[in-house]
């Protein structure tokens, strides 16, 4: 079962991470980057690691998006071509 876990787990930051990369849209892009940070916290805590975990969601799905919206809504949504 571990090894189910583990491949869905990586396949899903694997696709996360080639659509930050692709994305345009930087709200888009800041939405599947938290979904990225929380893959990885369930991947530390499923690897038994709860504080890394906690530390990763604090800081790479919460304060990190937080500032990520706040930038974009300073700045412009969409890439210039």
């Amino acid at each position: 079962m571990s090894d189910v876990f583990d491949a869905v787990m990586l396949t899903l930051l694997i696709a996360t991470a080639v659509s930050v990369a692709r994305a345009r849209d930087l709200l888009a892009a800041v939405v599947i980057f938290s979904l990225y940070s929380l893959t990885m916290t369930l991947v530390w805590q499923h690897r038994g690691a709860p504080d890394v975990a906690m530390t990763e969601a604090a800081v790479g799905a919460g304060v990190t998006t937080v500032l990520f919206f706040i930038t974009i809504a300073r700045t412009t949504r969409r890439e210039k071509r």
